[in-house]
């Protein structure tokens, strides 16, 4: 019974799913049910639907903008596979790097890495609908984009895909707001997502984030090689993308939102924060800044934390959560027994001269004849004779036959 309880659940829903195109009551009961924040560990999403009131609000309308601020981009309102550096006024926080310049590009997505590269499709990228599209195909295909110093807006306005044209146009845009805050808007979009071929072009539909890390190549002196690694991607839904639809992605805390060792130590979120005193940064050590964070050496630090690990002398130079400011004074058991033991060895030295010392000066004493009596010469076990020229060797001594006072040994 259970089990058919649940087949016949899947496939309500799924006709519910099937059928938001042509019944927007449908819709609507489909979005109640399974609408909820999607946790992308750095990003949190939420899906509005045609029918949701969020969908319209979310949209902006560049027409009713100020002249001033909205700029056509000729060049790429007039090319393919084409993109162009775009200065913003604010600091855009984006997996908690702040940018202040963007990359918008004809192919629906906006590039946010430092170094331009031919292939901008891999990583590093805000994508509300990445095709292939060509603005150059129709008069009225147009990139814009507005800053109004809080939030900038980029809308592919009418593009067309180019090995596709008869599909129609599409009509979208991207909304970067100052809190880190990241919208897709969809006002036009004639087929589904799925439906767009990836021959020539990759389709995606989320964001991406890179570092990039460079390798000198020892076999060409004065030449290093760039590598790009992807460490984060939020994939959205394509199938939910259709006319009259929305994504709202709201940032989650990352490490590098901490600007001192007490509070990155301290830390609830969902990452493993670290605190390197080189760079004085807060990280898990996969960001932008990876590079540094390994060329400082940052993950073989020394954590300035109590445990059974370390012996940590108190010191001014700690804060009151154990975090180093200036240098760390912790010894580790290993430096610890090291020390212990050359002191050890030092005290019996220093033992042995000034036993030396009183020996030769009180030969009469019970020390002195003790040692006397009991001196190298006296063991019944082996003994060295060394000539010049001549190898040495070594006699043992019978038990029982042992002569008073010295050890024979016959000449070679």
């Amino acid at each position: 019974v259970f089990i058919f309880s649940t087949l016949c659940a899947l496939i309500i829903l799924y006709k519910l799913h099937r059928s938001t195109q042509t019944h927007p009551m449908y819709y609507l009961i489909f979005s109640f049910i399974l609408q909820e924040d999607t946790d992308h560990n750095y990003y949190t999403s939420k899906t509005y639907g045609p029918s949701d009131p969020m969908s319209k609000g979310l949209w902006v309308n560049i027409d009713q903008m100020d002249k001033d601020k909205v700029k056509i981009h000729g060049i790429l309102s007039n090319t393919h596979r084409q993109a162009a550096r775009v200065n913003l006024s604010f600091d855009f926080p984006f997996y908690g790097h702040y940018l202040r310049e963007i990359t918008v590009a004809t192919g629906g997505f906006i590039y946010t890495g430092d170094v331009v590269h031919r292939m901008l499709t891999a990583t590093q990228y805000i994508a509300p609908l990445m095709a292939n599209f060509d603005p150059s195909l129709s008069r009225n295909s147009t990139v814009i984009y507005s800053d109004n110093g809080t939030a900038l807006v980029v809308q592919w306005d009418h593009v067309h895909l180019q090995d596709n044209y008869s599909l129609g146009s599409f009509t979208f845009q991207a909304t970067l707001h100052k809190t880190g805050r990241i919208v897709f808007a969809y006002k036009e979009i004639p087929v589904e997502v799925s439906q767009i071929s990836s021959v020539n072009h990759p389709v995606k539909v989320g964001l991406s984030d890179a570092f990039v890390l460079v390798h000198k190549i020892q076999q060409i002196p004065n030449v290093r090689r760039r590598t790009i690694y992807e460490y984060h991607r939020v994939e959205l839904t394509k199938t939910k993308i259709t006319n009259s639809t929305a994504v709202e992605m709201m940032p989650l805390p990352t490490c590098l939102q901490f600007t001192s060792c007490s509070s990155c130590i301290s830390s609830q979120i969902s990452f493993n924060c670290s605190w390197c005193h080189r760079l004085n940064r807060c990280s898990t050590g996969f960001d932008r800044h990876h590079q540094d964070w390994m060329d400082s050496s940052c993950p073989d630090e020394v954590s300035v934390t109590i445990s059974s690990l370390y012996i940590i002398i108190p010191d001014s130079d700690f804060d009151s959560s154990g975090c180093a400011v200036d240098r760390v004074k912790g010894t580790h058991p290993l430096h610890t027994g090291l020390i212990l033991g050359i002191l050890l060895v030092m005290l019996i030295m220093i033992a042995g001269v000034l036993i030396t010392v009183y020996i030769y000066h009180h030969p009469t004493s019970a020390a002195s004849l003790f040692l006397i009596e009991r001196r190298p010469s006296r063991w019944p076990a082996m003994k060295f004779r060394r000539g010049s020229g001549h190898p040495a060797y070594a006699e043992v001594e019978p038990v029982g036959q042992e002569k008073e006072g010295f050890i024979e040994s016959e000449q070679c």
